[in-house]
């Protein structure tokens, strides 16, 4: 027997020992649950301790986000069309930002919630994690929490939307004609009433809220790349095709409420550019096609740190089986093909020729494996929840029926 097969086929055997038991205790780890922003909302009677009163949680911080806009965008004669350019009620961007996309981010918490926590269960029931490394990925989820609560974090996701985050919203957000919330004199802007509560209440609400999740996608991403330097047992032969990891994949559907909150933003912007600034739609190709790649980088990309155990199981894989078929193939020769058939036991009803189509079976699902947790169905599932808020747009181009059938087209 060769050593690098010899080497493979023990690594296995000693893998199959170290199996954790399925009773492992689960772990309760949540990627929401906690933070200084969770606790606030618990003793105000926003949330329960598993996110209950989501609708009344929406509905007190869209309220105030968006409420006293309207009351004062109206008492200083700016809510309608004619004493301003874009009126508070013609605002395209202001009420997806505020009654749209601010709503999906804080009901994307439970959904996260609820698919984020059997996927860190999964490494234990699965038997992902070898018994010895049971520790080191508890100790990789503690220190999730600790940041997860970090009092001193979110103070500082705070501190980045009173400066960084308003800064941006003036130099790039914030529209060059008179508006119902500011007017632009020699560059700067002028707020008006209701600007300042959409600059120091209902723009930083949002920007909070958005940079929290930012803030998840970290800790998530920290925390598979701690348990990607751990010694899994990745089996090249699950028929996932991704040595049981695919669930990681599907796990990122999880965080498509994000993407498609990012997507009504941008949408939004775009309308607002189109309609009163006239800039031409497709001046925005490339800012459309940017955003969906980015996030599906920015989401499935971090799932590539395990590509290099994936990688050597495949190569472990194809080594031991190769090894295995070569040996039944011999033997199999040897008793129906080289002998006298005459002589030979009744092929008919003989497992034989069932175990070597198995063995082949075996073979193929490995040749098959991919090197990341996740297919092109899952890039595209996460690329539609992105676009979905931008076909709107096309609308402004083509009638309803021209843009359906170009969406027909490019899926058909």
């Amino acid at each position: 027997m060769k050593p690098a097969v010899r080497d493979s086929l023990e690594g296995l055997t000693d893998r199959t020992v170290s199996i954790p038991l399925p009773t492992q205790e689960p772990s309760d780890f949540s990627l929401v649950l906690g933070g200084p922003l969770f606790e606030l909302f618990r003793r105000s009677h926003l949330s329960g301790d598993g996110l209950e009163l989501l609708r009344w949680r929406i509905l007190v911080i869209a309220t105030i986000a968006w409420l006293p806009l309207l009351l004062l965008s109206m008492l200083g004669s700016h809510s309608l069309a004619g004493a301003v350019k874009v009126s508070f009620l013609r605002d395209i961007e202001a009420h997806v930002r505020l009654l749209v996309a601010l709503p999906v981010l804080i009901a994307a918490e439970l959904m996260v919630h609820s698919r984020i926590r059997p996927v860190v269960n999964a490494f234990l029931t699965r038997g992902i994690i070898l018994q010895q490394d049971v520790p080191r990925f508890r100790a990789a989820l503690d220190s999730a929490k600790r940041l997860r609560n970090s009092v001193p974090v979110e103070l500082g996701l705070l501190f980045l939307v009173f400066t960084l985050g308003g800064w941006m919203w003036r130099s790039e957000a914030a529209l060059g004609s008179t508006t119902w919330y500011a007017a632009r004199q020699s560059g700067h802007l002028q707020l008006t009433g209701a600007g300042y509560w959409y600059a120091f209440v209902s723009i930083p609400i949002f920007q909070f809220i958005l940079l929290r999740w930012y803030l998840r996608f970290y800790i998530w991403f920290r925390f598979l790349w701690q348990i990607s330097g751990l010694n899994l047992r990745i089996i090249a032969t699950h028929p996932d095709r991704a040595g049981g990891l695919a669930f990681l994949g599907k796990s990122a559907y999880a965080f498509s409420p994000i993407l498609f909150a990012q997507g009504t933003l941008l949408a939004s912007l775009i309308a607002t550019r189109v309609l009163y600034e006239g800039e031409k739609l497709v001046s925005f190709k490339m800012q459309a096609v940017g955003l969906i790649s980015f996030f599906l980088v920015f989401v499935l990309g971090p799932l590539t740190m395990f590509t290099p155990q994936l990688a050597r199981a495949k190569r472990n894989g194809l080594a031991a089986y190769g090894l295995l078929a070569n040996r039944y193939v011999e033997q199999f020769e040897q008793k129906w093909v080289e002998r006298n058939i005459t002589e030979a036991d009744e092929l008919l009803g003989s497992g034989d020729i069932q175990s070597l189509a198995d063995l082949g079976n075996s073979y193929a699902v490995i040749q098959e494996m991919r090197p990341v947790p996740f297919n092109l169905k899952d890039m595209g599932r996460l690329a539609a929840a992105t676009a979905v808020p931008l076909l709107p747009l096309g609308l402004t181009v083509f009638s309803p029926e021209e843009l359906v059938m170009r969406i027909l087209k490019i899926l058909f």
